[in-house]
Formats: C-alpha cells, structure tokens, sequence
C-alpha cells in the first residue's frame, strides 16, 4: 500500500511534470513504461542465458541505453531462464529462454516457442572457417589488434571482439571485457545482413523471385500490394515506419511490446511509392523474415529446420542464435548472437561470392545484387540489407577502399567486408558513442 500511494502521489505526478516540461509527448508517457520493462527483461535474459555475462554486467550494459531502467526491479529464475522486470508496478514483462531460439519476451496466448525442440549442433574443431582451430595468426597483425583494442578500452570504446581475416584466413582475434572466441554477442542491425543471405537462399532454391510481392494477405487488397521483395530489400517500400527508439515510436514498439515484430510491421501505411525513397526500417526486415518464415514451413520448428538445414551446417555457424519473437518468427531486424568468428563467415562467404566450405549458400549474382547502390534519390548507398561505401556523393569510410560494405549494428557493431584487399574485419563491443570504424580499419589496412 505504501509503495502504491508513493507512485500515484509522487511519481506519476512527477513524471507528468517533468514531461510537459520537456515537451514530452502523451504517448511517449504512455509508452514509456511498457517500453522499460520490455527492453529490461529481454536485453537481460539474452545477456545472461545466450552471452552468458554476469547479473551485473548485464544490467551494466543496459542502462547505458537510458537511466530510466537502473530503476527497475529485477528478478532472475536461473533454473527456468526467465527474467522479470517491474518499473514501480507500473508495468511488468516478462522474457524465457529457450534453448536453440534464446530470449522473447512471453505473451499470454502465444506458447510455440515453449513448445519448441532444439537441435544438438557439433562444435567442430576443423581449421577455421569450417571449424574453430585457428592456426593462421600472422604476429605482425596479431600486435596490431592487441594494441588496438586496448587503446579502444583505455579511451572508454568498450570494444569486446575484434578479428581480423585475410586471404580466407583469421590473421588476429582479439577479446576484452570478459568475451572470448565462444561467447555470442549481440549483433542488433547486423541480424539485418544474415537475413538478407537467408533471402537469397530461398531464391537459389527457386523458392521466390526478388522481383515478385511477398504475397502477405495483409497488402492484397491494397497500395501495399505492389511493394516486392527487393524493395524491402534495399528499404525502398515505402512504408511508413520510424526508426526512432524513443517510446511512443514504431522500433520500440515492436521491439519490445508486440508479440509479433512482422506482425507490427505488416500493419504500416504506406507513405511513398516503392522504388523511390530509402527509409531505414527494422519493420522492414522483420517482414523479410516473415517471408522466410511463410515459404519455409509456416511453423516454428519446420521453419527452424529449414534454417539449420540450410544456412547453419552449410556456413558451419559454431556460436549462433537467431532469436525468434512470441509468435516464432525470427527477429530478423535485431536479435542475432553470434561469436566474432560465426560473423567472419558471413563475411567471407560474401568475399567468396556465396561459397563457404565448398557449400553455395547464395547466387554469385545474390552477391553482385546485394552490394549495389539502390534505386533511390535520396540514400543510394545501401544494398540489400548490407551498408555501402559507394553510392552517394561521397564514401561513407573516406579511407578504405570504395568496394567496402559492411553489416552495423547499434553499440557499434561492425561485419566489414572489404573485397579489393580480401579481407574481413569483425568489431563487437557495447560503445556508446560513435566508433572511429574509418579510422581504425584503414590502419589495420595499412
């Protein structure tokens, strides 16, 4: 009861106070608690129960993204992987871990993802890339990165993996603040980049067209029925979505209240003709994985397989989880774990035009398609799901070479894929400032 007459007398009011101040608006009031607890349980149970950190470095990472949520109150059941989160009682949410998908967070009436078998995956111990023995470390590069990672960690960067491949060989890895070779690590937008490879998996396999509709039957009787898959592709749909991670907005909302993510997204308006305008949209994405989704199986666990069967065992993915929402569907926008080594794949089966481990995993021309600038007028330097150097007025990394394209991630996550000096670089970390990725790359060049 105390508790109670504190928030209604005191915080509440405050809160309302301090919004109107700021010019806050209703929704983003509204929103807000909903969106704390959402973001506390699920960043918390991923962190814990995929990465593996501590209690405390978890909770550590995540008030960086507001000072908000050192308020919440937390509880874990390490026994049952699931966390929960209060914010004054206000709002609870709750997320689960499951083995093989990793952490959502749970809504009544949609109970799949319990019910969900995972698959025992080897650990193989081949040379790298089709196991995880590394033999290749060139001592001169080795230097390189140690040095660069500590000089990233004593400016406060909190760089935690940064490898470093050439001529298909890993030539340094480096680790810091508690990760190591074995440890997932959030990659956010990176997700973006491995589901454009499951696209262009599905079209190998004859199993879509890039230039057909995704066929929802949400958009049949509508503008919206006109948009294809390479438009999502390149985020030129046209669909009205915000990028924008305050409450109130479109990202937080699916991210982190919806049940469903493509299914959040699939209720958008459009607000341009496709084609013509890049707009940045994790709704997008997530809608590319419903495509996976509807034409591999339509279930969680078929669906899963086809995943393994296909993209998995093929690129030898020793470390990974692509995290799927309440619903099954992955969360192709944001919640892939993967060890620096499993993100060096996928940039190498990139460099190799869609080979890896004697597999095909995409088209040559998948490739070729996917790192060329887009259709639109305003932001032509993105493919598909993949960031390019070229493309706009000038390089987006002024001093690596202009073929470079890269997967990014929020916190500065970095999948650098640089075709003219066959290499790749991986940089994972927790930063939350801006990374010197153009500077800090081009020395590794160098």
């Amino acid at each position: 009861m105390k508790r109670f007459l504190i928030v209604f007398f005191i915080i509440i009011p405050a809160l309302f106070g301090f919004a109107v101040l700021s010019g806050i608006t209703p929704a983003y009031m509204a929103s807000a608690p909903g969106v704390a607890t959402g973001i506390g349980a699920k960043l918390l149970c991923s962190a814990r129960y995929v990465s593996g950190y501590s209690e405390e470095q978890a909770m550590a990472d995540l008030v960086q993204y507001s000072p908000v949520l050192d308020y919440l109150s937390v509880s874990y059941d390490d026994e049952a992987r699931v966390v929960e989160t209060s914010l004054y009682g206000l709002r609870r949410a709750r997320a689960s871990h499951v083995e093989g998908i990793g952490c959502a967070i749970d809504h009544p009436g949609f109970d799949e993802r319990y019910e969900f078998e995972a698959r025992d995956l080897p650990v193989l111990q081949s040379r790298w890339p089709h196991g995880t023995r590394i033999t290749t470390i060139d001592e001169g590069v080795q230097s390189r990165v140690d040095e660069m990672i500590a000089r990233d960690n004593a400016e406060g960067l909190d760089t935690r993996a940064l490898l470093v491949v050439r001529g298909r060989e890993v030539v340094a890895e480096a680790y810091a603040g508690g990760a190591g070779p074995d440890m997932p690590l959030l990659g956010w937008s990176m997700a973006k980049s491995l589901t454009s490879l499951m696209i262009g998996n599905l079209e190998l396999r004859g199993l879509l067209d890039v230039e057909e509709t995704p066929g929802f039957l949400e958009w049949a009787d509508d503008e919206r029925a006109d948009i294809r898959i390479a438009d999502m592709l390149t985020m030129t749909d046209g669909l009205a979505f915000i990028e924008r991670y305050d409450p109130g907005f479109d990202a937080t909302a699916m991210l982190f209240t919806e049940p469903g993510a493509s299914a959040y997204a699939l209720t958008r308006p459009v607000l341009h003709e496709p084609g013509v305008r890049f707009n940045y949209s994790s709704g997008t994405a997530n809608l590319l994985s419903r495509v996976y989704y509807e034409r591999s199986g339509g279930d969680l666990q078929s669906v899963h397989e086809d995943y393994i069967r296909h993209i998995v065992l093929p690129i030898s993915l020793q470390h990974t989880v692509f995290e799927v929402d309440a619903t099954g569907v992955f969360k192709g926008s944001s919640y892939v774990y993967a060890s620096a080594q499993d993100w060096a794949r996928l940039g190498q089966l990139m460099l190799d035009g869609g080979v890896i481990n004697g597999r095909r995993i995409v088209s040559e021309e998948w490739v070729e398609r996917s790192v060329m600038p887009n259709p639109s007028s305003n932001a032509p330097a993105y493919g598909y799901q993949w960031w390019l150097n070229r493309g706009d007025s000038r390089l987006r990394w002024p001093d690596l070479p202009e073929d470079a394209f890269a997967a990014q991630g929020n916190r500065e996550q970095y999948l650098m894929v640089i075709p003219s000096e066959d290499t790749v670089i991986v940089r994972l970390g927790w930063s939350d400032g801006a990374y010197p990725a153009n500077e800090r790359f081009a020395s590794l060049l160098r």
